[in-house]
């Protein structure tokens, strides 16, 4: 079967032409800096999600000294349901980089974007390659399923030596000539492309594929065999109570260490059943108001990649006004009424909107 480099990528390329997206936000007025935040923010997030939060996020930080420039409580608010949030704060920190050690320009070379937080080897890639069309491959979810099943790939992609093989399997299939040079950033939205549109995990669209003819997985029959899935682990389950501080339609909340789950958001007082009664206890004793009601919440789950995590919520609903002190930066008393302007959990935002309902 032939499967020569220029042939897979001229018929790639032919039907981006005609098939490809060309009207997704990013791809309009394109910058170095705007690219950098859309794949920060499609990495694990889909594309109809990320759309109307790459929109604010550019409309709040235009450049990317506005972002450095910008409190990180600001940015993690803005972030706020996308999940994954030490992607927001690898994106503030690496934009304060920019800022102090490229005089706010985004970097052109593939090592001094590389050395930025949060990004690695096929991202500093997408950034330079769809932004600049400088000559650089990809290897993110979607460009795996395509050259796993194109050839036949045994193992799981995220397999340290399978990944290699990918890499070079990548750098073989671009275009070569210089004739394809300049087309090199369609190449990169091409081959994602092909990946989020036709050779998707189920029901991939073999016959519209236009190296369909030179797909080993469809000539074996193995289209969704592959690529190989990563060996399953039980995934445990924890528990934690939280605790809520409630008076007047005003909830106490705490922030969160910057590393960590949930790092650097706002969020309530957690408790295992071991500590339960001692944390409360403190709490109360804090807030100098002894006299409460304890009040359970629905209890629910949130799931994140590698554990299971069932929440109780616990409202101490307080009978008189509390005394405690509150610091800016670390804890506040924040009114259930109104609008967020600060960086919270999910599972807080769930607990605040049953709260609204109720109270």
């Amino acid at each position: 079967m032939d499967t020569h480099q220029f042939s897979f990528s001229e018929q790639v390329l032919t039907w981006f032409d005609e098939h490809g997206r060309k009207d997704l936000p990013w791809q309009q007025n394109k910058t170095r800096y705007s690219v950098w935040i859309s794949e920060i923010m499609l990495q694990q997030t889909q594309v109809k999600t990320v759309i109307p939060y790459f929109a604010r996020f550019m409309s709040s930080f235009p450049t990317v000294s506005d972002l450095a420039n910008a409190p990180v409580d600001e940015v993690l608010h803005l972030w706020t349901g996308l999940g994954y949030y030490a992607r927001a704060r690898n994106l503030h920190k690496a934009a304060i980089k920019v800022r102090d050690e490229h005089e706010g320009v985004f970097p052109a070379e593939f090592e001094q974007v590389l050395d930025l937080p949060g990004i690695g080897r096929s991202t500093a890639a997408a950034i330079l390659s769809l932004a600049d069309n400088q000559p650089y491959v990809i290897l993110d979810g979607n460009v795996k399923r395509v050259l796993a099943r194109y050839h036949a790939v045994e193992g799981w992609p995220g397999n340290k030596k399978v990944e290699e093989e990918m890499w070079l399997q990548a750098q073989s299939l671009a275009p070569q000539s210089a004739k394809s040079q300049p087309q090199h950033g369609d190449y990169t939205q091409a081959m994602m492309d092909l990946g989020a549109t036709l050779c998707t995990r189920s029901k991939p669209n073999c016959e519209q594929c236009p190296v369909m003819s030179h797909c080993l997985a469809f000539a074996q029959g193995r289209q969704i065999e592959l690529p190989h899935k990563k060996p399953k682990k039980a995934i445990p389950t924890k528990h934690t109570y939280m605790l809520i501080p409630f008076y007047q339609g005003s909830v106490m909340l705490h922030k969160r260490p910057a590393s960590g789950i949930w790092g650097g958001l706002w969020g309530f007082t957690e408790a295992s059943e071991d500590t339960l009664t001692q944390t409360t206890a403190d709490l109360m004793m804090q807030a100098d108001s002894s006299a409460y009601e304890k009040i359970d919440l629905p209890e629910f789950r949130h799931t994140f990649s590698h554990f299971h995590l069932e929440i109780s919520p616990i409202l101490l609903h307080l009978q008189k006004a509390p005394t405690l002190e509150v610091k800016e930066d670390v804890s506040l008393w924040f009114d259930i009424g109104q609008t967020s302007k600060i960086g919270l959990a999910a599972p807080t935002v769930k607990i605040l909107k049953t709260l609204q309902s109720q109270f």
